[in-house]
């Protein structure tokens, strides 16, 4: 497992935490350069939102990988964690609807929950 799996593993565990909904991960490594993975969640209030952003950014700090920048946690409709390899993505439920990166990174490689187990 490298350190970019590493990551999307602990973050992923971290949103499950926080009863993460539909918790998506996409493999964007072969698509661009911003990172290799997205981690893409919701969550069903601000309250919500920003507990889930709190737990990542606490769990990945903890295996020593430091969040590099954050956006959106003031408004809680779609915070942005970026961790250099792995950027997470964690939403209210209409801002995920209205953004739907998941259309937008359609060519990215969506992992299920099982692959990642595997790595």
């Amino acid at each position: 497992m490298n350190k970019a799996q590493e990551m999307v593993k602990i973050a992923h565990r971290a949103l499950e935490e926080k009863k993460g909904g539909d918790i998506l991960i996409l493999d964007i490594a072969h698509v661009t350069i911003v990172a290799d993975y997205f981690l893409i969640s919701h969550g069903e209030n601000s309250h919500q939102v920003q507990a889930m952003a709190d737990e990542v950014e606490e769990q990945m700090a903890k295996a020593g990988y430091p969040c590099r920048h954050i956006e959106g946690y003031a408004a809680a409709k779609w915070i942005l964690l970026d961790f250099g390899d792995l950027v997470v993505h964690i939403f209210s439920q209409e801002d995920r609807r209205f953004y739907d990166l998941e259309r937008i990174w359609r060519s990215g490689i969506t992992l299920g929950k099982t692959e990642i187990e595997t790595w």
